[in-house]
This record gives structure tokens, C-alpha cells and sequence, in this order.
């Protein structure tokens, strides 16, 4: 095993694959002469040349048009956006070619690409440099859609995804990419569609997924100070969901808490609620509670950031509620 930061271990899974396949390729802005906006792509250039790893004009619109047209004629594209907030310009061509193209030649034409980079917010960047999108590109059938929270499931899942056959929504954090963490040595890869337990308990299960991990896991190391024992779950993949995992712990804890970074409305936690009350009513000892980001633009003020996005405190209250500890 050996300790690499999220970027690299991200870095890793591209240079891996595109040593291995000579139609994957890397383009975005950025990512070439200057490296890489969050150095993501930090000397892939002069191991690979200009025309794997592409600089691209500021036009999301554009390149993604150019690189979904690159993957229905044999290549596999990685395409890396600055912040999932600018790809809001490329949606047309993910929503209305990659994710239906398939189904419209009738299994005859695929589209196996990667749409790549920093999702949600980051501190200090105001409305518009500060959505999640998970939800809304999990709404689209055709995607895959993967969010990751630390190095060893980002390189074992980009690396699948360059190699899966279609379209994939990969969302990082901008805020993750200098955490460290273990990974093997040897090549892996982890399985597009498999939750993880990354901490087992009995008396509450907290479900979530990207950066809003450290928040459920942060919660169950205060609520273990209290002797409540939380299960909890990692998604790193939104669609196809694992929902077997959720529900075989909410059998065992009867109770089921989901932290996310994305507004409440039509959300995946809504989705997540949906399903467990629908295939695990009978073993819930409680209604299913989230915590989300307030319903409204993210705004800029220190404090308004504090009370927009989830916390531990108040994940830790909610718990406490499901438990009925709390008056």
C-alpha cells in the first residue's frame, strides 16, 4: 500500500488507462500546458503529447460536443470540467446525444465516455460556483452516475468507468483533491454500482456520499461518544444504486438517517426515502430523516455558508430524533 493524495490518485487511474488503451484521451481546459486547473493532469502532457491530452477554448458547449462525437466513432474520452457548474452549457449535448444515443440506433451506436471533475461547493464561491449535481444527472437514464470520498474508491472507480461502455458522470470535490489516503500498490479497480460499509453499527444507519462523508462519519464518532452505534454507508455510486446494502442495514438498525450537499426537492435522498419505505417499511422503527443544503442559492457570507450546507451537529440532532432521545 502507499499514501497519495485524491488528485493523484485520480491522475493515477487516467495514466493507467491510457497506457493500456490508446483511444482514451484526456481533454479540458487546462489540463495540458498549465496541467491541470487543480493539477489533476499534473504532467500527463509531455508523457503523452498534445493530441491525448487536449487544451480546449473556454466552451464547455463545444468540446463536449467534439468529444461525445469522438466517442460514437471508437475513442474514449475523459473530459474534465473546471467545476460541474460550467458543465451546465454542455448539458445539451450529455442530456440530448450521450445518454440517448444508444437507445436511438437501436443498440447500434454507443457512446463510452467520462464527463470528469469538482461538484458542490467549496467555501467561499457564491451561487453560481456552488451546486451539487448528483441528482440531477442520476434523473437522466442512459448515465452512470459516480460520486467518490476519498483517493482509493477515485482511482478504482474512474478506472472503471473509462473502461465501461457508457456515458459516466464522475463527481470529485474541489476540497478533496489534497486529502490523502492509502491505495494498493497494484493495479484495482472497484465495481461501478456497489455501496460501501465503511463503518458498521446497530442503532441508526447514516447514508451518503462524497464530501458530505466526513460530515456522517464525523456524526458517528460524536454520537459513539454516547454510546449510539451508527452504521455508515458510502453510495460512491448514485446510479445504479446499491440498494441492497441500505436495505440489509436498515434491517439490522431499523432506522435510517442520509446526509447529502444537494436541495431537498426531487434530491437522492427523496429517491433513497422512496425506495426504503417502499421494500423496508416493515423494519423501520422510524420515519426516514435527511439533512441537505438550505432550498435556496448558496450565498457568500461566511455564516450563510455555514447554514446552507450540512453539518455535524445537526446530523448528530437528527439522529437523536429517529432515536426519539430528543424531546
Amino acid at each position: 500500500m502507499k499514501e497519495v493524495a485524491f488528485r493523484e490518485a485520480l491522475r493515477e487511474a487516467m495514466v493507467e488507462e491510457m497506457r493500456r488503451d490508446k483511444n482514451v484521451f484526456l481533454m479540458g481546459e487546462e489540463v495540458a500546458e498549465y496541467n491541470g486547473a487543480y493539477k489533476v493532469s499534473q504532467g500527463m502532457l509531455e508523457e503523452f503529447g498534445e493530441k491525448r491530452v487536449i487544451d480546449t477554448p473556454i466552451s464547455e458547449l463545444g468540446f463536449t460536443g467534439i468529444a461525445v462525437g469522438a466517442a460514437q466513432n471508437g475513442l474514449r474520452p475523459i473530459i474534465e470540467y473546471m467545476t460541474w457548474n460550467f458543465a451546465n452549457l454542455a448539458l445539451d449535448q450529455i442530456l440530448n446525444t450521450a445518454s440517448k444515443m444508444l437507445a436511438m440506433s437501436g443498440g447500434q451506436v454507443g457512446c463510452p465516455i467520462v464527463f470528469r471533475g469538482p461538484n458542490g461547493s467549496a467555501g467561499q464561491l457564491g451561487a453560481q460556483h456552488s451546486t451539487a449535481y448528483e441528482s440531477l444527472y442520476a434523473n437522466i437514464p442512459g448515465l452512470k452516475v459516480i460520486s467518490v470520498s476519498n483517493p482509493y474508491d477515485a482511482k478504482g472507480l474512474l478506472k472503471s468507468a473509462i473502461r465501461d461502455n457508457d456515458p459516466v458522470i464522475f463527481m470529485e470535490s474541489e476540497v478533496m483533491y489534497g486529502d490523502k489516503g492509502m491505495i494498493p500498490e497494484e493495479e484495482y479497480l472497484i465495481p461501478i454500482g456497489k455501496a460501501k460499509v465503511v463503518r458498521e453499527g446497530n442503532d441508526v444507519t447514516i447514508v451518503s456520499f462524497n464530501k458530505m462523508m466526513k460530515v456522517a462519519l464525523g456524526a458517528a464518532d460524536e454520537l459513539a461518544k454516547e454510546t449510539i452505534s451508527a452504521e455508515v454507508i458510502d453510495l460512491r455510486t448514485i446510479r445504479p444504486m446499491d440498494w441492497q446494502t441500505i436495505l440489509e442495514s436498515v434491517k439490522k438498525t431499523n432506522r435510517l438517517v442520509i446526509v447529502e450537499e444537494q436541495w431537498p426537492f426531487c434530491s437522492v435522498s427523496s429517491e433513497i426515502a422512496y425506495r426504503i419505505q417502499k421494500e423496508g417499511f416493515d423494519y423501520l422503527d422510524a420515519p426516514v430523516r435527511r439533512i441537505t443544503s438550505a432550498d435556496a442559492p448558496m450565498h457568500y457570507a461566511p455564516n450563510l455558508v455555514a447554514l446552507y450546507l450540512p453539518d455535524v451537529p445537526r446530523t448528530v440532532n437528527l439522529v437523536k430524533e429517529v432515536m426519539y432521545m430528543k424531546k
